[in-house]
């Protein structure tokens, strides 16, 4: 095979710069994610998509219980999938990360790759989510007192997500 300019020219135009995220986030369900983000910021979808996840797959019992079956088929999996997208009008990047998670036999990750998405989107809208694990429940005085506390540490345009959890 000869490798010509004229088809190394080529191969830079169907190609587009990879878009990364705000933050990176680790493991097989990062990469899905990032790839995601990045596929839908070129398209300026990421809200629409980061919608189509949440209302479609989390919230879908029986989509959920099929998923995270390891009885069950790929084959059967996908075709569940596509019929709950389908019902849905999902975007075709959404439709995408379904399909490619099924080919690679990883629909049980769908979960995780939601959640690494939900991360990226909360850096991109510039939310800075905390956890605060306590002994006791906090009362309200407390709880804004934190919130107080914490958004000194915040730069310019970020929020404060607080996350409390009791022990």
């Amino acid at each position: 095979l000869i490798f010509t300019p004229f088809l190394l020219q080529v191969r830079q135009f169907s190609t587009s710069a990879v878009r990364p995220p705000p933050i990176q986030v680790y493991g097989v369900e990062g990469r899905y994610a990032t790839a995601l983000f990045s596929a839908a910021s070129k398209q300026k979808k990421l809200d629409q998509v980061e919608q189509e996840l949440g209302k479609t797959v989390i919230k879908d019992p029986k989509l959920s219980s099929v998923v995270m079956d390891p009885h069950v088929k790929r084959s059967l999996k996908l075709k569940t999938f596509n019929e709950a997208l389908a019902k849905e009008k999902v975007s075709p990047i959404t439709l995408n990360l379904i399909n490619v998670l099924a080919e690679n036999g990883r629909l049980n990750l769908t979960a995780d790759v939601i959640t690494a998405f939900a991360k990226m989107m909360s850096a991109h809208c510039g939310e800075v989510i905390c956890s605060v694990t306590t002994a006791q429940p906090l009362d309200e005085a407390n709880l804004a007192e934190l919130k107080i506390a914490l958004k000194g540490f915040l730069q310019k345009g970020e929020t404060i997500k607080l996350e409390t959890k009791v022990l």
